[in-house]
């Protein structure tokens, strides 16, 4: 691609490179040399750096530079120079890590992705070739891992989510609040992106691994720890506040008529699979596990592969109207099935009713209430949905 014509890119989408650069003197140079030749929009932020680094950033006057007394951590680099850049206007930044292995001549790849993306909220990440000689197994493991977090945290799937080379829509993430301020930035980075709605991506990238001069910060155990820590926070939030919301932003915007319709009989999941989530959902919102009904029907529709809309819908078959009818019926199936004496009343069960004294009787009605509820309410609703099938299929014919 014509170099001149790059930079006009550059200019057009607002777009800058930022480099971080932490005690990376034997390769600095060359980085930002090879940036160099695609574009002068370059913000080099220089995280404390105890070697020549600063000699080095002495020869390159026509470069931003955003120089810190400490190293506070690759993250807080990134988010320094973000923040610079916002300031000079540029809507997008391409990150480079200053080790050397990626290749400044997938600049341009970023920039056409960019350029033909219809939806210009969009993360871009260098998907490295994982299996390629040279590659550090605990590299390659700890992309996978990160890999599997990312897309239960989001329900989307990559093939890299480690590495540095990115494209970042920094107008579309300005107002994000970020707390990490080390390498796991980069997770809460497309984390938090996917949960406001900004579409992140794969591109394919270059990566040079077998470098002597290579130099990396990576602590296995310290920020690996602390990358499980966030996974794990994120699965929480996942859980008990994405999924919901999402599924209750769906059903607000749509109604529930038209959800009903379009996201359960529209599906195109099969029969099998809506009747089975069906009757999942039936089977969690009438367990004995309240307060975590929702977390555990989404962390099964996701191991089991059903449809998580569907699941949920039908967990919430336990709304509170119906838990006393619900605590009833278990206590009088659990009284029954065990020989039990049961003295209570529909009129006196209520959500606060000290369930210790019927325990027993309780958790076996329950399980049976549920299982026996789910079976029925997934073979209803195989009947239905095949009925309806065979109508569409009869009227379209």
């Amino acid at each position: 691609m014509n170099q001149n014509l790059l930079s006009e890119k550059f200019k057009a989408l607002k777009c800058c490179v930022i480099i971080p650069t932490y005690n990376n003197c034997k390769t600095l140079q060359q980085v930002i040399e090879g940036v160099l030749v695609y574009t002068e929009n370059v913000i080099v932020v220089n995280d404390g750096s105890t070697d020549s680094s600063a000699e080095i950033l002495r020869q390159f006057s026509q470069v931003q530079q955003i120089h810190l007394s400490k190293n506070k951590g690759k993250g807080n680099a990134l988010q320094q120079g973000f923040k610079h850049a916002d300031s000079l206007g540029y809507d997008y930044a391409i990150t480079i890590d200053s080790d050397g292995q990626h290749f400044p001549e997938d600049i341009p790849v970023f920039i056409e992705t960019l350029k033909n993306e219809t939806n210009k909220e969009v993360l871009l990440i260098g998907s490295r070739n994982m299996t390629q000689h040279g590659i550090p197994k605990k590299s390659s493991f700890g992309n996978k891992f990160s890999n599997f977090w990312f897309w239960v945290e989001t329900g989307n799937r990559l093939q890299d989510t480690q590495s540095g080379f990115r494209l970042y829509p920094i107008f579309a993430m300005k107002n994000l609040k970020f707390y990490t301020k080390k390498f796991e930035f980069e997770i809460e980075a497309i984390v938090k992106a996917a949960w406001n709605d900004i579409e992140v991506k794969n591109i394919p990238i270059q990566v040079h691994y077998e470098l002597e001069d290579r130099v990396s910060h990576f602590r296995p155990f310290k920020d690996f720890t602390r990358i499980s820590i966030l996974n794990t926070w994120f699965v929480l939030v996942t859980f008990f506040y994405i999924k919901p919301r999402n599924i209750y932003r769906k059903l607000k915007k749509k109604g529930f008529k038209r959800f009903i319709m379009e996201d359960l009989l529209g599906s195109d999941d099969s029969v099998e699979k809506k009747s089975l989530s069906i009757a999942l959902g039936v089977f969690i919102g009438l367990s004995p596990i309240w307060g975590f009904h929702t977390v555990t029907v989404i962390f099964l529709a996701l191991l089991l592969k059903l449809n998580k809309v569907i699941a949920f819908a039908f967990s919430n078959v336990s709304l509170p109207p119906f838990i006393p009818l619900i605590l009833f019926l278990s206590l009088k199936l659990g009284s029954w099935l065990l020989g039990e004496n049961f003295v209570l009343s529909m009129s006196e069960i209520d959500p606060s009713i000290e369930l210790v004294k019927y325990l027993k009787s309780y958790i076996v009605g329950s399980l049976v209430l549920s299982v026996t509820m789910a079976i029925v309410c997934g073979l209803l609703s195989y009947v239905f949905l095949t009925l309806l099938k065979r109508k569409k299929i009869l009227g379209n014919g």
